[in-house]
């Protein structure tokens, strides 16, 4: 069966403390008292209070709150809706699209009507192999045989598949038969917003898991790069990268209303990738909070997704999907709502390759954490922003909220600050983006010999008859004084190169050079 949430509530234990008052005790009636009182006040909800006893002796009471099966609220007609830490009155039209959120039975969970047997055998023994392989599930469950994971991922009740055993393991026909399963169409647009191609899996043959690879693999705007400057040397990147493009594939699936029919859609733009799904997004998750609020609309398929390793855990594939964008200079993505689609655009092109050199360079020192990999890689693609404005683009409840995601960061000497309180502007040294990591140590050891050696090679060759001096602030923001001299010394050692003059008035020259 599929693993219920719940919730415990421990009364009697003051809040920063771990047990309650060793003296303290718990009158009987109160837990009668307690059960009663809840049920007067809420409806739908089933709350079960014990008394226990902490290792110190105290008493107290656990309060397990175990989640509805239907809508639950107070007993006088009143919704509310958990948001992070604060809970928010859920009103007008909200309260039937809650309803239809949450029905008395998911969908994942519903009889289909077909029967384990006709689960397609290459589907199932590829579904077992991946659990089995998996790091992130428990050794109980790989123990299991194949019908009892199908019992325990909520596949399949008794012989019969649930509509989530058909969606991941049935046939093409089984699963055109639930109405609802996902379509993808890949769309590629000109300059001028004309179709120009398309691909689409609209035929049902492939499961959700198993259309994350196909598109991926068959879309061919995924497989290309472009190049980059990275001082006299240009670099090859991607157009897209992989993992954002999958996590974007994942989220679709994932959180798409299974109850709702609409293909999901991927506009391929000259200068951006579109990933459009069909519904609303989650109540409580807005474009606005999409880095903070967790919310699975799909709790079963949402599961097998993080066992079998292809999506990230609750609450952290935007994260990474911002981490990973900000940190190669590229934008944030940008979420939009419609009245019955979720839009998430992403860039193609790096707008700032110096961002890349820099984030590449500090992480590898200072190991950044994934928070403040995204406050840097916000800060650096601007010239600062005010915390009101560094609160927003973090989607931060204040300017007080900022010091987890800065982290570090003002002390490394990564990100400065000026002014006071909410009228504090945090911006990064323009020397540390121009150098791109000259000043850092580790920057020594980026630049392999054989590729200074090139480096000094090109610029000899522009520049014959050089000085030290000269090589240096040319591609100073590449390797320091004292690492230019020990490769201009081996150069003339190997005949690469020859030193006219002698110490601070030598000059350098490629040897076919007169």
């Amino acid at each position: 069966m599929l693993r219920e949430r719940r919730g415990r509530l421990l009364i009697g234990i003051e809040d920063g403390e771990g047990l309650p008052p060793p003296a303290q005790t718990v009158a009987p009636e109160l837990i009668e008292k307690l059960r009663k009182r809840i049920g007067e006040l809420a409806v739908n909800v089933q709350a079960l209070p014990t008394l226990q006893r902490a290792a110190n002796g105290g008493q107290f009471i656990e309060l397990v709150v175990d989640r509805s099966p239907s809508v639950a609220s107070t007993s006088d007609g009143r919704y509310f809706l958990r948001v992070g830490d604060t809970c928010v009155p859920v009103l007008g039209d909200d309260v039937l699209r809650l309803a239809n959120e949450r029905p008395g039975r998911p969908w994942e969970a519903m009889d289909s009507g077909v029967p384990c047997s006709a689960a397609d055998a290459d589907k199932l023994a590829r579904f077992v192999q991946g659990i089995r392989s998996s790091d992130r599930v428990k050794d109980s469950v790989k123990e299991k045989g194949a019908d009892e994971l199908l019992i325990h991922y909520g596949l399949a009740s008794k012989d019969m598949l649930t509509r989530l055993g058909v969606l991941l393991l049935s046939s093409a026909a089984d699963r055109r038969a639930l109405g609802t399963a996902p379509l993808v169409q890949a769309i590629r647009y000109d300059e001028q917003g004309q179709k120009i191609n398309k691909w689409s899996w609209d035929d049902c043959a492939l499961s959700p898991v198993e259309l994350v690879d196909a598109v991926w693999r068959e879309v061919p705007d995924f497989r290309e790069s472009y190049e980059v400057a990275e001082g006299m040397f240009r670099r090859s990147v991607p157009a897209y990268d992989e993992k954002v493009v999958r996590e974007l594939l994942v989220n679709a699936l994932v959180h798409r209303p299974y109850t709702q029919q609409g293909d999901i859609y991927l506009n391929l733009h000259p200068d951006r990738l579109e990933v459009v799904n069909p519904g609303r997004l989650p109540l409580g998750v807005t474009p606005r909070n999409m880095l903070h609020a967790s919310r699975r609309r799909n709790e079963g398929l949402a599961r097998v997704f993080h066992d079998l390793g292809l999506m990230e855990r609750e609450g952290s594939g935007f994260d990474l999907i911002y981490d990973r964008l900000l940190s190669q200079g590229r934008p944030a993505p940008v979420p939009e709502e419609g009245a019955d689609w979720v839009k998430v655009t992403i860039q193609r092109r790096i707008v700032k390759p110096e961002v890349m050199r820099l984030m590449a360079e500090v992480d590898d020192r200072f190991q950044l954490t994934q928070r403040e990999r995204i406050a840097l890689g916000a800060l650096a693609q601007t010239e600062g922003m005010t915390a009101r404005e560094l609160a927003v683009a973090l989607e931060t409840k204040g300017a007080d909220a900022l010091a987890p995601w800065l982290g570090r960061l003002p002390e490394l000497g990564l990100v400065q600050s000026a002014g006071r309180t909410k009228g504090t502007r945090y911006f990064i040294d323009p020397r540390l983006l121009r150098d791109a990591g000259l000043k850092l140590a580790t920057s020594l050891k980026r630049i392999e010999p054989h590729r200074l050696v090139e480096l000094v090679r090109e610029d000899l060759r522009r520049y014959p008859r050089s000085k030290i001096g000269e090589i240096s602030a040319r591609v100073g923001a590449e390797v320091n004084r004292s690492q230019l001299k020990r490769a201009l010394a081996d150069m003339v050692r190997s005949g690469i190169a020859a030193m006219d003059g002698q110490r601070n008035g030598a000059r350098y020259r490629l040897r076919d050079e007169s």
